[in-house]
C-alpha cells in the first residue's frame, strides 16, 4: 500500500467538497439535492493522519464527517462522464471537519467553519483508482472506537465520475487536486480528547487505506474581536449532531401534533370539506382516485414527488439510478403521505410493489398518485393504503420522468405543498393548510355533534323544515341538550 506523504499534500492546489451525496445523509437532513453542489476548502486545511486538530477557543460544535477523497492524477477540463474516472489517480480517506459555531458567518462559503488549519485530514494509504470500481467502495468512521458511519458508494446521488465531469465543465481539475465526495449519515460532534478514525476499503475488503486517525484538542487562544465570534444555537446543534435527539434537544414539533391527528381522525372528510368551504377554500380535494383500503381513514403530512412527461434524452439523465422516485420513497418518514403528481396520465405506472413496500416499511401512512399503479394485486394486498387512478403494467419510461421531490405539485386537480395535512376516507381526499387545521378540527367536531342531534330528531319523526339547518328554536333546544351532556 502506498502511503500519502507531505509532498502529496503540497501538490493539492484545490480541495473541493460536495455538500450532500449519500441517500442516508439526505434522509437525515430532510433534503435531497437534484444536482451536486460544492464548496472550496483551502489547501492549508490539509493534514496527514495521527494529527491533533484544535477546536477553536470558545467553540462548542466541532463536527466530523468521514468521506472518500479522490486525488486527481491528470488534468481534467470539459471531460465526459464516461472518461472522467480516468483522470482520478488515487482514492483515500478524508475527514471534513468543521465548527458549526462559525457557520452563520460564512454565507454558504464554509470558509471560516471548515477552512481551519488541519480541518481536512486525509490518508494514510492510497488506493489506485484504476484498480477499483468507484461504485464498490465502503466508507467507515469510528468515534472513540465505536462505529458511527458505515455506507457504500453503490447508490450515491451523484456517482464519482459525474462529480469529476461536472466540475470539469467550468474549471480545470489539476494534478493533485482533492475532491471530498460527501459523507453518509452518522456524522456528529467530537470534543477535546476524542479520537475519530476513518477508513475506505473496497466492498470486498481487497484494498484498504488504513485508518485515518485524528485527535481533537481544545484551543486556548480566543479569536480576536475584529472578526465573527463563535455563536451556537439549537439549529446549528441539530445540524452538527445530525438530529435533535442526538443533540439532546426536543424533537422538532410538527403542525400535526398527536392531539390534532386524533381530532382529525374522528371527523369525516365531508364535514371537513364543508368547514373548508365556509373559509372560502373550494379547491382542496384530490379527485378521481380509488383506494386500495377504502375502509381506512388516513391522516398525515404530505411529502411530494413530481413526474414530468417523458423525453428520451432527459430520461437518460433523470430516470435511471437513484432517481427522484427512489429518493422520495427512501426518505418518506413515519406518518407521512407520499403524494405524486402524474398529470392524471393513466398510461403507465408511477409506483409498484417494491417501492410501495419500501414506503410501508418506512412507516408511511399512505401513497397517493393521480397516475397508474404497477403490480396492482401485490400493492392492493399491502397494509399501506394506496390511492390511484388505475392499474397499469408499464414502467415509468413509457410516459413519465421522475423529476423532483419536496416541491409544490398538482395532484388530482388541486395543489399540494410539502407539509400540508392530508385527510382521506371513503368520501375522498382533502388537503388542509396546516395553519387552519386546529380551528378546522374543532369546528368540524362541533358540526358533527350538531348533525348527530339533527339525525336523532329526524329518527324521532320531526320534519327537516327548520331543523336542518336549525332555526333559533331548534338551536336553543340543541344547546340545552348539549350543555346537559357536557355536565353529565
Amino acid at each position: 500500500m502506498k502511503l500519502l506523504d507531505s509532498s502529496g499534500l503540497r501538490a493539492a492546489g484545490k480541495v473541493i467538497a460536495v455538500h450532500i451525496n449519500y441517500p442516508s445523509r439526505a434522509a437525515q437532513r430532510g433534503r435531497t439535492p437534484q444536482q451536486p453542489s460544492y464548496f472550496l476548502k483551502p489547501s492549508s486545511s490539509l493534514a496527514l493522519t495521527d494529527l491533533a486538530v484544535e477546536r477553536p477557543a470558545g467553540c462548542e460544535l466541532l463536527a466530523f464527517e468521514g468521506e472518500i477523497a479522490l486525488i486527481i492524477g491528470t488534468p481534467a477540463r470539459r471531460v465526459s462522464i464516461s472518461d472522467a474516472w480516468k483522470h482520478v489517480a488515487w482514492v483515500t480517506a478524508g475527514n471534513d471537519l468543521g465548527v458549526y459555531d462559525l457557520r452563520y458567518a460564512d454565507k454558504g462559503s464554509n470558509l471560516r467553519s471548515k477552512g481551519g488549519d488541519g480541518f481536512t485530514p486525509v490518508g494514510p494509504g492510497l488506493i489506485p483508482a484504476d484498480e477499483v470500481d468507484p461504485a464498490a467502495l465502503r466508507i467507515r468512521t469510528w468515534h472513540n472506537g465505536a462505529p458511527v458511519q458505515d455506507d457504500t458508494t453503490a447508490d450515491l446521488l451523484f456517482p464519482f465520475a459525474r462529480l469529476v465531469a461536472d466540475l470539469s465543465q467550468l474549471l480545470t481539475l489539476e494534478t493533485g487536486d482533492i475532491i471530498l465526495t460527501g459523507t453518509p449519515a452518522g456524522a456528529s460532534v467530537a470534543v477535546p480528547g476524542d479520537v475519530v478514525e476513518v477508513e475506505v476499503t473496497t466492498t470486498d475488503g481487497r484494498l484498504a487505506t488504513g485508518r485515518l486517525a485524528t485527535r481533537m484538542t481544545d484551543g486556548t487562544r480566543p479569536l480576536e474581536g475584529f472578526g465573527a465570534q463563535p455563536k451556537a444555537d439549537d439549529v446549528q446543534r441539530e445540524e452538527a449532531y445530525g438530529s435533535p435527539e442526538a443533540a439532546g434537544l426536543s424533537p422538532r414539533t410538527s403542525a400535526l401534533t398527536p392531539e390534532l391527528k386524533e381530532k382529525l381522525e374522528r371527523v369525516a372528510t365531508a364535514t371537513l370539506s364543508s368547514q373548508l368551504r365556509k373559509r372560502g377554500l373550494n379547491n382542496v380535494s384530490i379527485d378521481g382516485l380509488t383506494s386500495t383500503r377504502p375502509d381506512r381513514r388516513v391522516v398525515g403530512l404530505a411529502r411530494t414527488l413530481r413526474y414530468v412527461p417523458n423525453r428520451e434524452d432527459l430520461f437518460q439523465a433523470h430516470g435511471g439510478g437513484y432517481n427522484a422516485q427512489k429518493r422520495a420513497v427512501d426518505s418518506v418518514n413515519e406518518g407521512e403521505i407520499l403524494v405524486m403528481e402524474a398529470r392524471g396520465e393513466k398510461g403507465t405506472g408511477t409506483i409498484g410493489d417494491i417501492l410501495a413496500l419500501r414506503a410501508q416499511v418506512r412507516g408511511a401512512a399512505a401513497i397517493i398518485t393521480d397516475g397508474g399503479v404497477r403490480d396492482f394485486a401485490a400493492v392492493a394486498a399491502m397494509e399501506i393504503p394506496t390511492y390511484y387512478a388505475n392499474p397499469h403494467p408499464a414502467v415509468l419510461g413509457r410516459r413519465h420522468i421522475p423529476w423532483d421531490i419536496d416541491i409544490t405539485i398538482a395532484c388530482g386537480g388541486t395543489t399540494v405543498q410539502p407539509g400540508d395535512i392530508i385527510v382521506a376516507d371513503a368520501d375522498g381526499i382533502l388537503v388542509i393548510p396546516p395553519a387552519l387545521a386546529e380551528e378546522l378540527a374543532e369546528d368540524s367536531l362541533t358540526q358533527e355533534r350538531e348533525e348527530e342531534f339533527i339525525a336523532g330528531m329526524v329518527r324521532e319523526g320531526h320534519s327537516v323544515d327548520g331543523l336542518y339547518p336549525m332555526n333559533a328554536a331548534w338551536r336553543a333546544r340543541y344547546e340545552e341538550q348539549d350543555a346537559g351532556s357536557a355536565h353529565g
